[in-house]
């Protein structure tokens, strides 16, 4: 590694972290600590993003099953199929888009492939960060999911980061955590609880149905109630699970209440929307549909509110989008009736 580059990744981290690590709870740090203190084959590798990962944490508590790749993914992933082979279980962590585009072909070949139990652990889902295009992960989501054997796990928030890496030691094979660290302190959280391959009903509604994903279950909430404020009860799905998906949670809410709006933040192309919709049409099920998400485009440097705002990933898109999918919904019943 050169100078500039460790320097230039030290800019990052520390952009990242603001000095705030002993202010904001590492949720995820320490949930993998605690696993690992039960667990002798738990391992941690980083690619120089110790701060920003919650890595720094495994690395003074447990530095003997702790490993700095330094900036090589690529080679990271290959280190921690190897160790997998021996019998480890390892977890390697670096942001979303360089833990999965960047080195895309190691893990199909090297982790996919022979499905090894190493767990890909990624921040900065979607639009979270100022750091702009090269560090927006918008789409890892559809990469992972083209990967046979591939688990992908999104949890809501800091309620499911350490439920998370419970789920993910519960599968014996590849996974993809896209985790969002809280951006500030969380008094009176309550955990929840995370099972691969199962949806959570959040709201159970009689009108229709939001089903969302990671930072935008919180915006699919208020969405529900500015509509329950108009008379429309929509229920609201938490999905941490994107691969498997819970089918028949997706079924069962269509043909329950006729109307679907799917919320993420990453594409509309090969995401959660893309998911459902396959799922939905191989299900033979006629319903009001509309995603929420990035519209096949790049994004920019900003803040994430200044972000959701512009690229529609907010309650009111939500709300919108609802509001366009029981428009389709009255047509197609308007339509079925004439026949």
């Amino acid at each position: 590694m050169t100078a500039t580059a460790s320097s230039e990744s030290a800019k990052v981290e520390d952009f990242i972290a603001c000095g705030a690590a002993d202010a904001i709870p590492r949720f995820y740090g320490d949930a993998l600590v605690e696993a690992a203190r039960r667990d002798p084959r738990i391992v941690c590798l980083c690619a120089d993003l110790r701060g920003s990962t919650e890595t720094d944490l495994f690395a003074r508590e447990l530095p003997d099953r702790f490993v700095d790749a330094g900036i090589a993914e690529a080679n990271m992933i290959g280190m921690a199929a190897g160790m997998a082979r021996c019998g480890d279980i390892p977890f390697v962590h670096s942001f979303c888009v360089f833990v999965t585009r960047r080195c895309y072909d190691q893990v199909a070949v090297q982790v996919a492939y022979p499905a090894l139990p190493v767990k890909i652990v990624g921040f900065l889902p979607g639009l979270t960060t100022m750091l702009g295009v090269s560090h927006q992960a918008i789409d890892d989501i559809a990469l992972m999911r083209a990967l046979p054997n591939m688990t992908i796990i999104e949890p809501s928030g800091s309620e499911q980061l350490g439920a998370a890496v419970e789920a993910a030691l519960t599968v014996d094979g590849p996974v993809y955590l896209r985790m969002k660290r809280p951006d500030t302190a969380i008094p009176g959280l309550l955990p929840r609880s995370l099972t691969p391959g199962k949806g959570e009903i959040l709201r159970l509604g009689r009108d229709g149905v939001i089903i969302a994903c990671g930072v935008m279950v919180a915006a699919a909430m208020e969405a529900s109630r500015r509509l329950a404020a108009n008379g429309i009860d929509a229920g609201v799905v938490n999905m941490p699970t994107i691969k498997p998906l819970d089918e028949t949670l997706v079924v069962e809410s269509a043909r329950r209440t006729g109307l679907i709006v799917v919320a993420e933040n990453h594409s509309i192309i090969g995401g959660l929307g893309s998911a459902i919709a396959e799922t939905l049409l191989e299900a033979g099920v006629s319903t009001g549909f509309a995603r929420v998400g990035i519209q096949d485009r790049f994004a920019e440097g900003g803040s994430t509110p200044y972000l959701h705002a512009k690229f529609g990933l907010t309650a009111d898109a939500i709300v919108e989008a609802y509001e366009r999918a029981a428009g389709r919904r009255k047509a197609m019943l308007a339509s079925s009736s004439a026949a």
